[in-house]
């Protein structure tokens, strides 16, 4: 009886890792996604600010 007892708590030890383990995929997967959403964001704000100032001169058009 006391192996059965020891066999569900390891059971229950590798669910945990397991359930734990892919959330973190999960989120790190997601933040990833974010992040490039978010450079893509930038680098557009970016193009747009600078498309209407003169660099020769510093001063907008």
């Amino acid at each position: 009886m006391k192996k059965f007892v020891k066999n569900q708590k390891g059971q229950g030890i590798m669910e945990y890792v397991i359930i734990s383990s892919l959330i973190g995929i999960f989120c790190l997967v997601a933040v990833k996604e974010f992040g490039t959403e978010i450079n893509k964001r930038i680098d557009y704000m970016k193009t747009q600010v600078t498309k209407g100032i003169d660099t020769r001169n510093g001063i907008r058009k």
